[in-house]
């Protein structure tokens, strides 16, 4: 029989945790996110929470359950969950398009929320300043605030860390972050009932994966520079994709491709979580965006584009906002079907993902509970060979040592 983790000690033991910062955002950081040798954020200690603590996290952790927010009256698609508009979309200021990841569509929303009052602040993520390779959340109180700080995050960062200080600044806020990220926040509304008076936009990329921080200093090994040299790290953007970035302190530049940085799956060092992710479209958002290339990757460079899924009337009510203010720009409708050619990569694992849970019960590890997400309807897709390579792959990958991880060291 399935089950999930009985603490938050085995979510991690298990490797389904992604970091998310929720832990230490109950805790008031009594508990840490803390980067680990394997290159991930990690509460730490993962085992000294209250009993109370450790139930609430457990009812919202994305290493426990995931499952869509859906309205009444919105069209359903097995992959793509409940959905009213999907467009193309791009940011309408034309320096944002270009600076941002993609099209800029997540960063003009959270600009137009604050200039149009619609919300107080934005909780989203940021490069570190002193250590640019690495991330961590921020707030934003200004429209300039939330556009500067656009770009795409590839890296461990923990966005819930800063979760409970938006709830007790007791102002209406929205957040961008990964779907793992915004499923947390929709189940946390639970047990703390201001999430959904307070966090009024939930908006999400549509999620290729949360790379662990090898991924970003393989580059730097291969570059002969040291973290401590660096003064920028940019991800892309500044086209789109845009171009992989290192500048040092000392004036010189770096840049590699998308396609040269991200061509090969097989280096990104994805974490565990992403591989098992059954929410990586942003089911419990409001609004999610995605990357928009034919067949899955780029082939050049193109002036940005999003697609977008609005998932509730509030999404709807702000994306209209948005066009009439110029903000926003909107293209061509985008059908489920098409969004599969666009994002080939979500399909598969979808339909995967019910055998490789199934691996994992087989081996005695938790899995997620995804109630909702239509996981059995997918992974009946795969024909019996399939299904049993996924299954069997899985156990593989365990019985090797590639699933679990040690609890984190405390750093004292």
């Amino acid at each position: 029989m399935s089950r999930t983790a009985k603490s938050i000690a085995e979510v991690v033991t298990s490797g389904l945790c992604i970091g998310c910062g929720l832990c230490e955002a109950v805790t008031k950081g009594r508990v840490k996110m803390e980067m680990t040798s394997y290159g991930g954020l990690r509460p730490a200690p993962a085992d000294i929470f209250t009993p109370e603590e450790e139930t609430q996290l457990l009812a919202a952790c994305p290493g426990v359950i995931a499952k869509p927010r859906a309205e009444p009256d919105m069209e359903t698609d097995d992959v793509w969950g409940a959905h009213s508009t999907m467009r193309y979309a791009w940011a309408g200021d034309p320096d944002l398009r270009f600076r941002a990841a993609t099209g800029g569509v997540l960063s003009a929303l959270g600009a137009h929320l604050l200039s149009s009052k619609k919300v107080n602040f934005v909780l989203h993520v940021m490069a570190d300043a002193d250590r640019p390779m690495r991330s961590h959340w921020v707030i934003s109180d200004t429209p300039e605030q939330a556009s500067i700080r656009a770009g795409s995050r590839y890296g461990p960062v923990a966005p819930l860390a800063g979760f409970i200080e938006a709830l007790d600044r007791g102002e209406p806020f929205a957040i961008i972050a990964k779907p793992c990220d915004i499923g947390a926040v929709h189940a946390f509304a639970q047990t703390d009932a201001r999430v959904d008076e307070l966090c009024i936009m939930r908006m999400v990329m549509v999620c290729g994966g949360q790379s662990r921080l090898g991924k970003s200093q393989g580059l730097l090994k291969e570059l002969g520079l040291a973290e401590e040299e660096l003064s920028l790290f940019r991800y892309r953007g500044y086209g789109n994709p845009g171009l992989t970035t290192v500048e040092t302190k000392d004036g010189r530049s770096f840049t590699k491709t998308y396609q040269e940085q991200w061509e090969d799956e097989g280096t990104w060092e994805l974490e565990t979580r992403c591989k098992l992710c059954p929410d990586a479209l942003g089911e419990a958002a409001d609004i999610a965006a995605a990357d928009v290339w034919p067949g899955g990757g780029p082939t050049g460079e193109d002036e940005g584009f999003n697609g977008i899924i609005v998932r509730s009337s509030a999404g709807e009510n702000l994306v209209k906002s948005a066009v009439e203010a110029g903000d926003l720009v909107l293209g061509e409708p985008i059908t489920p079907r098409q969004f599969d050619d666009l994002q080939p990569h979500q399909v598969r694992k979808k339909e995967a993902l019910s055998a490789r849970f199934e691996g994992m019960t087989e081996a005695g590890l938790p899995i997620i509970d995804t109630p909702g997400l239509r996981l059995d309807q997918l992974g009946s897709r795969l024909d019996d060979d399939a299904r049993t390579n996924q299954i069997e792959g899985t156990k593989r990958r365990i019985k090797e040592g590639r699933v679990s991880e040690p609890l984190p060291e405390t750093k004292g």
